[in-house]
C-alpha cells in the first residue's frame, strides 16, 4: 500500500506550529509496511485541499489529511471535502455525546460550533476521538482510502493507532512485511562515521534493504530498513548489515533503540552499579544536571549537582584555590580536574563530572576563544580533563559541553561493566 500526508494549517506554513504529525506519521507508516510516497503542508484553503487531494490520490491508495477540523472559522478541511466527493452532512449521535459530555466534565458551556464538531460527511466512517471533540473520518471511493483526523498531535496519534492502522492492517494484508532497526551513536561526526568508521555498505543494499544517516543535533541516528514477505524475513535479511555496524562503530553505539537518548543509556549504566554521579557546572549552566534528571528513574543515580558560575563560588563551594585561576585561568585544564575531583568528594559520589568553557558570544580571547570548554572527570580509578573547541553558539556551547560530558562518562561505565559495547575512549588524557 503507498500512501500521502497532507497536512492542512496556514501556522504550519508560517512556522508558529512544527509540523512534528507529518514526521510521526511517515514512521508510524513505514513500521506498518506502508510505503510513503508524498508529504504536503498546505494553508487553511478549500481549493488547495481538494487539488491536493486529487494529486494524491492519482499515486496514492491512501491519503491521511491532518488539520483544519476544529470550531473556528478557519477550520475549512470538511467543507472542502463535502464539496469534493459531493455530499452533505450528517450528525454522529456518538461522537456528539462524547463532545457534549467532555464539556460538561470540565463545567464548560458547549457553543453552537463545538456542536457542529459531530457533523460529519455522508459518506464516511465515523472515528471516534476519545482525546478529543473533532471525530476523524474514514472514506472510501473507487478504491482509494481517504482519512481525515485532527491536527492536535495527541489526538492524531490516538486515532491513526486505535482507530486507523486496525482497519489498514485488513486492507494491507497483515502488514507486517517491514522491519526497522535503529542504532544511536555519538562522539563523532556524520561524514567520519561513513567515510572512516563504517565505510561502504553498499554490498549488503538493495531495493529491500536500505540504511540512512539521520544526524541530530548530538547525536547520529542510523536506519535500516527491510521490506520482504513477512516480518520475520525482513529481520533476517538485516542482520548481516546489523552485525556490521556493531564490528566496525560500536566504540560510538549508546543505544539500539529508536527513541533513547544518551543520557538514559548513562543513567541506566549508573543504576547498574549502583552507583551515583555529581556534577559541577560553570560554562553549561545546569544543562548536564538537567540532561541527567530528565531521564525517569535518575535519583536512584544523581543526588545534586553545583552551578558554579563564579570563581568565588568555585572557591567558596568547590575549595579551588585563587592561586590556580591566577596561574591558570577559570577555563583550564587544572581547574575542571579539581571541579570533577572536589564535586564528587562533596557530594560522596563515586563519578565526578565538571565542564568550564567560554560559552559566548562574548568573552574569548586569542588564546581561549568562545567555544573553548574543559571537561572534568573524576573516579577513584581515573581522574582526567579533555578539551573540546566548540561553536559560536552560546546554546550549542552549553548543550555540547554537557553532552560530551555524558560521553565520556558513558565510555567509563561501559568499560566498568565490560558490555557488548567496551568503548575505547577517544579523548585524550
Amino acid at each position: 500500500m503507498k500512501a500521502s500526508i497532507i497536512s492542512v494549517g496556514q501556522e504550519l506554513l508560517l512556522g508558529d506550529i512544527i509540523n512534528t504529525n507529518a514526521s510521526w506519521l511517515g514512521v508510524f507508516l513505514a513500521e506498518n509496511a506502508i510505503e510513503c510516497l508524498k508529504v504536503v503542508t498546505i494553508g487553511d484553503d478549500a481549493q488547495m485541499i481538494t487539488r491536493n487531494l486529487d494529486q494524491c490520490l492519482k499515486r496514492s491508495d491512501l491519503v491521511i489529511l491532518t488539520g483544519g477540523l476544529g470550531p473556528t472559522h478557519d477550520d475549512i478541511t470538511k467543507s472542502a471535502l463535502a464539496d469534493y466527493y459531493g455530499v452533505g452532512f450528517k450528525r454522529d449521535e456518538t461522537s456528539y455525546q462524547h463532545i457534549k459530555e467532555f464539556f460538561e466534565r470540565r463545567g464548560i458551556e458547549m457553543s453552537a460550533s463545538n456542536h457542529s464538531q459531530a457533523d460529519v460527511l455522508a459518506n464516511s466512517e465515523v472515528l471516534l476521538n476519545k482525546k478529543g471533540t473533532a471525530p476523524g473520518m474514514w472514506i472510501e471511493a473507487k478504491g482509494k482510502i481517504v482519512v481525515v483526523l485532527p491536527g492536535v498531535p495527541y489526538e492524531m496519534k490516538y486515532l491513526m493507532t486505535h482507530e486507523v492502522m486496525p482497519r489498514l492492517k485488513v486492507k494491507n494484508g497483515g502488514g507486517t512485511g517491514y522491519y526497522a532497526h535503529y542504532f544511536q551513536l555519538t562522539g563523532i561526526g556524520e561524514s567520519n562515521l561513513s567515510d572512516l568508521v563504517i565505510g561502504d555498505v553498499s554490498a549488503f543494499l538493495n531495493e529491500r534493504l536500505t540504511m540512512a544517516y539521520l544526524p541530530h543535533r548530538h547525536a547520529i541516528t542510523l536506519r535500516i530498513s527491510s521490506y520482504a514477505a513477512n516480518l520475520d524475513e525482513a529481520k533476517s535479511q538485516s542482520i548481516a548489515l546489523q552485525q556490521h555496524i556493531r564490528n566496525t562503530a560500536g566504540d560510538f553505539i549508546f543505544s539500539e533503540t529508536h527513541e533513547d537518548k544518551l543520557e538514559a543509556a548513562v543513567v541506566h549504566a549508573l543504576d547498574r552499579i549502583h552507583a551515583k554521579v555529581a556534577t559541577a557546572e560553570s560554562c553549561s549552566g545546569g544543562q548536564l544536571a538537567h540532561f541527567i534528571t530528565d531521564v525517569s528513574g535518575s535519583s536512584s543515580v544523581f543526588d545534586g549537582g553545583l552551578v558554579v558560575y563564579s570563581n568565588q563560588m568555585k572557591s567558596e563551594l568547590l575549595d579551588i584555590s585563587e592561586t590556580m585561576f591566577i596561574e591558570h585561568g577559570a577555563v583550564s585544564k587544572p581547574v575542571a580536574l579539581e571541579m570533577a575531583k572536589k564535586v564528587a568528594e562533596k557530594f560522596g559520589t563515586r563519578f565526578g563530572l565538571s565542564t568550564t568553557g567560554i560559552a559566548g558570544p562574548t568573552g574569548g580571547t586569542h588564546e581561549k576563544p568562545v567555544g573553548t570548554v574543559w571537561i572534568g572527570f573524576w573516579s577513584p580509578e581515573v581522574h582526567f580533563a579533555v578539551k573540546a573547541q566548540l561553536f559560536n553558539d552560546r546554546n550549542l556551547n552549553k548543550e555540547r559541553s554537557a553532552t560530551i560530558a555524558l560521553e565520556i562518562l558513558r565510555r567509563q561505565l561501559y568499560r566498568i561493566q565490560d558490555l557488548p559495547y567496551n568503548l575505547k575512549a577517544e579523548y585524550p588524557n
